[in-house]
This record gives structure tokens, C-alpha cells and sequence, in this order.
């Protein structure tokens, strides 16, 4: 049978899961708005608690091979399923943010690259009909 402290340690593992879902929200509306100081924040708010969750696994990781070995998990188990699905949906989330955060560098590269190409077009339009500038250095004296 698990003992309570490792009952204790999955309930704060699960807390720190859970945790980890709001930031998730709250990073995908900092996404959504454009707020990078936000997003920062919130990212290294989710940081600290993936460091917890890493001592956590730590302190757990005897239990888990003993898990392996057959022994019963009751309320652990019940802890770990609700903990997996947290983990699927923080994963779901944060792909569906890359995904937006790759296509506004995708967006922000073509803008770049249009402005520069309205520049040069700018630059020849202008050397075609006024002639080329000249120079401002004086090479006479």
C-alpha cells in the first residue's frame, strides 16, 4: 500500500499541475494580445513550478519503482490519472501557442522583407526619374 507521504507528495504534485493549467490559460491570452513582458512573467512563473515538479519526481521516484513492482496504488493511482490529464492538456496548449508564435515570425519576416523590397523599389524609382544623387563630398578641394 502507498504510504501517506507519498500520497502527500502526489496531491502537491497535482497542485502544482494544476497550477501549471492556469498559467497555461493565462499564457495564451498573453499570446492572443501580443504582451511579451507578460507572457515573460508568466513563463517564468510556470519555470518555478516545473522546478518544484522535478523535486517532486525526485522524492517520488522510489515510490515509482516500487509501483512498477505490482504494489497496490489506490488513491495514488486515482492522483496520477487526474495529473496525466492535466499534463495532456498543458502540452495541447502550449503546442497550439508555438504554433502562433511561429506563424507571427513567419509574418514578421515577410513584412520585413516587403518593406525591404518597397525600399529598394523606392531607391530605383527615384535614381530612374531624378537621376542619380550627388555626391555631398566636395572632391575639388
Amino acid at each position: 500500500m502507498v504510504d501517506e507521504l507519498v500520497i502527500e507528495t502526489l496531491e502537491e504534485q497535482l497542485d502544482c499541475y494544476r497550477r501549471l493549467e492556469k498559467l497555461a490559460q493565462k499564457q495564451h491570452e498573453h499570446v492572443q494580445q501580443g504582451d511579451t513582458e507578460g507572457l515573460i512573467e508568466v513563463l517564468e512563473q510556470r519555470q518555478r513550478l516545473v522546478s518544484r515538479i522535478v523535486e517532486l519526481e525526485k522524492e517520488l521516484a522510489p515510490a515509482r519503482s516500487e509501483w512498477k513492482n505490482g504494489v497496490g496504488l489506490g488513491k495514488a493511482e486515482d492522483l496520477l490519472t487526474e495529473t496525466r490529464s492535466l499534463l495532456k492538456r498543458i502540452t495541447e496548449a502550449d503546442r497550439d501557442d508555438a504554433i502562433v508564435l511561429q506563424q507571427r515570425k513567419l509574418n514578421l519576416g515577410r513584412a520585413i522583407k516587403a518593406a525591404s523590397v518597397a525600399r529598394q523599389v523606392n531607391r530605383n524609382y527615384a535614381t530612374a526619374a531624378y537621376g542619380a544623387r550627388p555626391s555631398s563630398m566636395d572632391v575639388q578641394r
